[in-house]
């Protein structure tokens, strides 16, 4: 029997993204293989989370391609990478807690990603729409923070999964739109 990878990969995705402390075992199961079949695969937790990792990268770079970032005002590019993303972010959501345990060893998938939001972010900025005061890199966490905040919000069921888009653009950029100064 040949194992699809990506299909092992999708399940486990879905399964710690809602249980983040789910064993080998659990994955297999979820992944309809036995689990010496997934250790042929991944020898370990720490494979499969890397595995998941860049798994997930090119899932939010597929968000960002599908959010076409360089068309329309920042405004409207944030809210549409803000839509794409919300398939992956409750992968998302586990990632950034996982990734706090590879301590020193960044995948450079983070660095794109984190350049290409930062960009986004810059060109409101130089648009006089978002504040000049807080940096592209503070700003592209803050983002990051949100989607995984929402994906845990909506797994414990205190959020509507259909509120997502809205809910996060109109946080976000409610705190990195510029005011005018009334005096």
């Amino acid at each position: 029997m040949t194992v699809d990878r990506e299909q092992v990969l999708r399940a486990a995705a879905t399964l710690l993204s809602r249980k983040p402390t789910a064993t080998m075992d659990e994955v297999a199961k979820a992944a309809g293989i036995g689990r010496a079949t997934l250790h042929r695969h991944f020898a370990g937790r720490e494979p499969l989370v890397r595995a998941l990792e860049d798994f997930g990268l090119c899932e939010i770079e597929a968000a960002m391609e599908a959010a076409r970032l360089d068309e329309g005002s920042a405004e409207e590019a944030l809210r549409r990478l803000v839509a794409e993303s919300q398939p992956c972010a409750p992968l998302l959501a586990f990632l950034i807690t996982e990734h706090q345990l590879f301590e020193g060893e960044v995948n450079e998938g983070w660095d794109r990603s984190d350049a290409r939001i930062c960009q986004l972010v810059r060109r409101g900025q130089e648009e006089g729409v978002f504040r000049i005061d807080l940096t592209a890199a503070w700003i592209t966490e803050a983002l990051y923070g949100l989607m995984s905040t929402y994906a845990w919000s909506v797994q414990s069921g205190r959020v509507a999964a259909k509120d997502y888009s809205y809910m996060i653009a109109e946080m976000l950029l409610g705190g990195i739109t510029r005011r005018s100064v009334q005096k």
